[in-house]
């Protein structure tokens, strides 16, 4: 009894068992691989892409559930009774128990294995018990021997001809004792099962005892069983290798050792296609896929997603292996199934997306890589508004003009998810002015004015980003005094495609007015015309037809925009307008008879839309600009106010019609024109009234009530209101047609450099394209940068108001940072106390402000990793703008200032009240 009571209390189950993990629940090893990470949508696809999405899912490396296992014993029979007597050590009693009923001795022999009760055991064993009979799962004694790891009751059972190579069940091989000891990390069983004959590879085409060593970290395991002639591979393809296990549970230890045994780096795991490296990357796990590189591994191969081990690393935010990765030259180019690249991957993830992204931008990364559905790295980062990373992105060179498939710019998804990003951003145009010699108030000051932040990409022009300012919302950029530079410069440069365009319009429109003078003011429907004019019939055709040629470009560009813009529908009914106009056939010099009314009144209608067009053709050029776009916005704003009264004029219309039925000009629908020129103080009252007429209107006393509530409501409030609110603010309409001016020169801009950079040009002769490029791009020649002396009086190569106001900027910039450099630094004290030293030594320490190190000249060189393409060590970090923190923390410098001045009061205070208490204690300590 001692001696069982003794086994009993030394009954340890080695980690890793089914019996180690006791009562505790079964816990997922990863949680994080069941967590959905945010994915990629767009707008031609329905549901997006999950690039988090696993590869498999890990298995455990028990064989068995525990709670399978205890149900099955305790079904055994007097299951109850001798698992309690087994577990308090009676075995006496046990075995008294066991041999009152059939299989009794099974029973308590799978209990004492449970256990780990070799003492036990032996008396059954020499009361007959047969080694190799199981329970109803097919499970042997041995098998729980070893499951448990006791080496004493394994070398029992195979003393007494239990069989080292059983299998749990005939129907669903599962393990054999072998398989067992592996999983439960005991080495001792495993020798002893190997020394008795134990097949090393049972099970090699699915799982072998190997597997289960690697699967439960047992690195002596795997040494014991490999030195056995344990196969590290498996017979079948896409089947899973303990070296997949190995890498997937990131144990350096057994890859290493499996990798000297031999074990194929090239072996993938199902329909994924993941090698080891593929899960090394995937998990994180960077010793394991070093060793796997440094045994051959292919560090580009694809999966079956397209995805390489750069991918999955990037997705996994796991920069150590990023890392490692970029230095054995892995290709951070390499685009997967969808067309992303790791720097897609990279930022899907918040949690270490810059650091990864960073180092795959140092590695030579394109942050403006667009994948299937036109997604670039900037816009995921702004999708999952992770700042950080689009400010990263946008220093490595990210275009926010690129868009995705469905028309919507990077700058959109910035606007809409991360806004602070934009004042930073728009800092680069602070920046791209500059003094390059002298000071700013030297007569010889030169201020130099760089325009290649307005252009990210020169393949679709230049007007591309202001453009998509435009779009979102944000047109008082264009005011910025370099950006309204840029365009005045860039005008003065393409201006000859619109002088072209104007001499073509207006030699076109006055063919077409000459021959509609003389054709159509004829009084009959013939009429002698001059010979001449037969020869600008067709003339006005072949220019017409060129029109036609030019709107069928510009809408196959892109027909949603062309037909959401009025002009465009104007000079499509001025198209049709001139060929219905210039069918009239020619005999002998004379026109038929076949000039019907109908193509007088197009004629008309049609002449008055192409001066109209030539209008605002003039309106294209600044110098007239400013005036066209204040009649149109005028007259936006007039017919907007009279449709919203519209129903009252129509009230008026037919109540006139009634009372006036008499009168001509009341009989509708005229009499609705009639009561709109009214408005204009045409009321011809005498006439309506007291003419001897017999229009005279039969009912007197309503016609002059409702005539006099027509003039008041009408004629003198609604007219004038109408005059009042279509331009009550002459200055702001000013202000807000120049804006608009420069809105609609971006577009136009854009629209001539979307003609000349279009795809359809391709047949076009390669020659002619670039001369045609090269005259209307500004920064690809010489005028990159531009440097003018705003003191000096002769500088005329851009306006006054635009050099006054790049002075106003650099100079109130200069000011700004003058007065943070003065006020920013305080002094405070730090006192230190010494028992050997009666006085009090103070050390002042100068601090500097964090508006200090945002704006100052000296802080705006920070380190950075170095890119592919440059040399240097450091970039220039672009200073925030100045918004409305920015100003009020350099308003709390004065605050600062004078508690500064207040706390040296207070130190000067202490300092003397100190100085007093020390002389008194020290009259106190020496009494004289």
């Amino acid at each position: 009894m001692r001696e069982s009571v003794q086994e009993s209390s030394n009954v340890v189950f080695r980690e890793g068992s089914a019996r180690w993990c006791g009562a505790m629940s079964q816990v997922a090893e990863d949680t994080d691989d069941d967590v959905d990470a945010p994915y990629i949508s767009s707008d031609e696809s329905a549901h997006g892409v999950d690039l988090a999405e696993r590869l498999r899912v890990k298995p455990s490396p028990d064989i068995w559930e525990l709670d399978e296992i205890e149900y099955n014993l305790r079904h055994l029979p007097l299951a109850e009774e001798i698992s309690a007597t087994v577990a308090t050590g009676h075995y006496d009693e046990t075995i008294e128990i066991a041999a009152n009923v059939e299989d009794g001795i099974l029973t308590a022999a799978l209990w004492a294995c449970w256990h780990g009760r070799s003492s036990l055991l032996s008396k059954l064993l020499k009361l007959g018990l047969d080694p190799n009979r199981t329970d109803e799962a097919g499970r042997s004694c041995l098998h729980l021997s070893c499951l448990v790891g006791s080496e004493e009751c394994a070398k029992l059972l195979l003393e007494h001809g239990a069989n080292p190579n059983m299998w749990d069940s005939s129907t669903d091989k599962k393990a054999t004792p072998l398989h067992c000891a592996a999983s439960a990390k005991s080495l001792a069983c495993v020798k002893v099962l190997i020394a008795h004959g134990a097949d090393v590879n049972a099970g090699l085409n699915e799982r072998s005892p190997l597997h289960y060593a690697v699967l439960s970290d047992a690195p002596v395991v795997v040494k014991a069983l490999l030195e056995a002639g344990a196969c590290p591979d498996t017979p079948q393809v896409f089947t899973e290798t303990p070296l997949h296990v190995a890498a997937s549970l990131g144990s350096a230890t057994c890859t290493k050792l499996l990798l000297d045994a031999g074990a194929d780096v090239r072996a993938a795991l199902g329909a994924g296609r993941a090698t080891a490296l593929h899960l090394a990357a995937e998990d994180g796990h960077a010793e394991c896929a070093r060793l796997l590189l440094e045994h051959g591994a292919r560090i580009d191969l694809p999966n079956g997603r397209g995805q390489t081990p750069l991918h999955l690393a990037a997705l996994a935010q796991s920069l150590e292996v990023v890392e490692l990765l970029v230095c054995k030259r892995a290709d951070v180019r390499v685009r997967d199934g969808d067309g992303r690249t790791p720097l897609h991957g990279a930022i899907v993830r918040g949690a270490r997306a810059c650091d990864v992204a960073r180092t795959l931008l140092s590695a030579g990364a394109d942050p403006n890589a667009s994948d299937n559905f036109g997604y670039t790295p900037l816009h995921i980062a702004a999708l999952n508004e992770f700042s950080a990373c689009v400010l990263l992105l946008l220093d490595y060179g990210g275009d926010v003009t690129l868009r995705t498939n469905g028309g919507v710019s990077a700058l959109s998804f910035i606007v809409r998810r991360v806004p602070d990003v934009i004042p930073r951003y728009l800092g680069k145009l602070d920046e791209a002015v500059h003094v390059s010699e002298h000071e700013i108030g030297d007569v010889d000051c030169e201020l130099v004015i760089d325009f290649r932040p307005l252009v990210p990409c020169l393949s679709r022009g230049e007007a591309e980003l202001l453009l998509a300012f435009i779009e979102v919302g944000r047109k008082d950029v264009l005011k910025h005094p370099v950006a309204e530079t840029f365009l005045f410069l860039k005008w003065r440069r393409i201006r000859k495609f619109f002088v072209m365009s104007f001499i073509y319009h207006a030699l076109f429109i006055t063919l077409y007015s000459l021959y509609i003078l003389q054709i159509f003011l004829c009084e009959s429907r013939t009429c002698h015309v001059p010979t001449y004019l037969r020869p600008v019939q067709y003339l006005i055709i072949l220019l017409n037809l060129c029109f036609l040629s030019k709107e069928v470009f510009q809408a196959c560009l892109d027909w949603s925009a062309y037909i959401r813009q009025w002009e465009n529908w104007l000079q499509c009914l001025i198209i049709i307008g001139v060929f219905l106009c210039t069918i009239p056939s020619w005999d002998n010099g004379e026109i038929r008879t076949n000039t019907s009314s109908w193509q007088h009144d197009i004629a008309a209608i049609t002449i008055f839309f192409c001066w109209l067009e030539l209008m605002m053709i003039i309106g294209r050029f600044p110098t007239f600009g400013l005036y066209v776009q204040m009649f149109t916005t005028v007259t936006v704003n007039f017919a907007t106010f009279l449709l919203a009264y519209s129903c009252l004029l129509i009230a008026f219309g037919l109540a006139f019609s009634v009372l006036f039925s008499n009168y001509a000009a009341f009989k509708l629908p005229a009499s609705l024109v009639k009561t709109v020129m009214m408005m204009s103080g045409e009321l011809e009252y005498e006439d309506i009234f007291y003419s001897n007429s017999t229009t005279e209107s039969d009912y007197p006393v309503t016609a002059h009530g409702m005539f006099l509530i027509f003039v008041l409501l009408v004629t003198v409030i609604l007219t004038n209101l109408l005059v009042g609110l279509a331009v009550s603010d002459i200055q702001a309409l000013q202000e807000s047609a120049g804006l608009d001016r420069l809105v609609r020169q971006t577009q136009l801009v854009a629209h001539l450099e979307s003609m000349l950079f279009s795809s359809l040009l391709t047949c076009a002769p390669k020659q002619l394209l670039g001369v045609l490029r090269w005259g209307a791009l500004l920064t690809a020649s010489h005028t990159r940068t531009l440097t003018i002396r705003p003191n000096d009086p002769r500088e005329n190569r851009i306006p006054k108001d635009l050099i006054s106001s790049v002075y106003k900027m650099i100079a109130s910039r200069k000011i700004i940072q003058k007065s943070i450099k003065n006020n920013n630094n305080y002094v405070f004290r730090l006192k230190r106390c010494k028992d050997e030293e009666d006085t009090i030594k103070q050390n002042q320490v100068k601090r500097r402000s964090n508006l200090f190190d945002r704006y100052s000249v000296e802080s705006q060189q920070v380190e950075r990793r170095k890119k592919t393409n440059s040399t240097s060590n450091a970039d220039r970090v672009r200073p925030e703008s100045l918004n409305i923190n920015a100003i009020q923390e350099i308003c709390m410098v004065d605050i600062k200032t004078q508690l500064l001045e207040l706390t040296k009061r207070v130190n000067k205070l202490i300092d003397t009240t100190e100085t007093r208490l020390q002389r008194i204690e020290n009259k106190l300590n020496h009494p004289p």
